[in-house]
């Protein structure tokens, strides 16, 4: 994915086409809306982005419709983009789904073996994250590394099913943003620990071949999260009087459900 930087290089240049800065600028926003950088309800001004990213508006444009397509904006005729807002129950229900697909890409790697490149892009999420979290805290860049971990290693298990159907079904869920496997909600340390110990049984099931263990364990890992994610909404969504509060009840906000799993 090329980075901010390289889009605007690109833009000055001309080394970008406008149908390659389009995919390029999809991907960076569709990245941004997964890891939290825009709010549930927020409307994304096509301007705004054209001056911040030094391309056309066309571009622009056509990522975001493309963002419309796939979900995580809503569309409003004359008044424009809208990062789409998602209920408790959506969120929830988006996480179930993923618990049994991830299972499924889980067995299907076990029994399938895993790729030498896959293999080292799983070890070294391994090591990176056990090097970031030997730290006795861990400030929001941490957070944020331990994301990109996260996701490389999930990633690699994808791939590792060999089933493009799955792939895209997981990308389905994960279209209800906080779900992504780059959110997950700010866990104390403890628990970003044990989720991290989590992948180095799946992992090592899936080098002995155990497909049954490596899918059950994978599904827990998810289903963990989701039940942390309960918990935290239990804990928020009522004020001292008992009231349920309007921001849970009308969304939930990606940064507060960041990106580690």
């Amino acid at each position: 994915m090329h980075s901010q930087s390289d889009l605007q290089d690109g833009a000055r240049t001309g080394e970008l086409d406008a149908p390659t800065r389009s995919v390029s600028i999809t991907e960076q926003l569709r990245c941004g809306i997964l890891a939290g950088d825009f709010q549930p309800g927020e409307r994304i001004y096509e301007v705004n982005l054209s001056e911040k990213l030094k391309v056309s508006r066309t571009p622009i444009r056509a990522a975001l419709q493309s963002l419309a397509g796939e979900g995580l904006l809503r569309h409003i005729p004359n008044r424009g983009y809208y990062v789409q807002e998602f209920s408790v129950d959506e969120i929830v229900q988006a996480y179930e789904i993923r618990a049994t697909l991830e299972g499924l890409c889980a067995k299907r790697a076990a029994q399938l073996g895993l790729n030498a490149e896959d293999r080292d892009i799983i070890e070294r999420a391994l090591r990176e994250g056990d090097l970031l979290l030997q730290k006795e805290e861990l400030s929001a860049d941490d957070r944020s590394i331990y994301g990109e971990i996260n996701a490389a290693f999930h990633s690699a298990i994808h791939r590792a099913g060999q089933s493009r159907m799955l792939r895209d079904m997981l990308r389905v869920s994960q279209q209800v943003a906080p779900s992504s496997h780059r959110n997950v909600i700010a866990f104390e340390l403890r628990d970003v620990r044990r989720r991290h110990d989590d992948h180095h049984r799946i992992y090592e099931s899936i080098l002995y071949r155990d497909g049954g263990r490596a899918e059950l364990l994978m599904r827990d890992h998810v289903e963990t999260v989701k039940i942390s994610l309960i918990r935290s909404f239990s804990r928020e969504a009522t004020s001292p009087d008992g009231a349920v509060s309007s921001r849970t009840a009308k969304g939930v906000s990606s940064r507060e459900i960041r990106r580690v799993k």
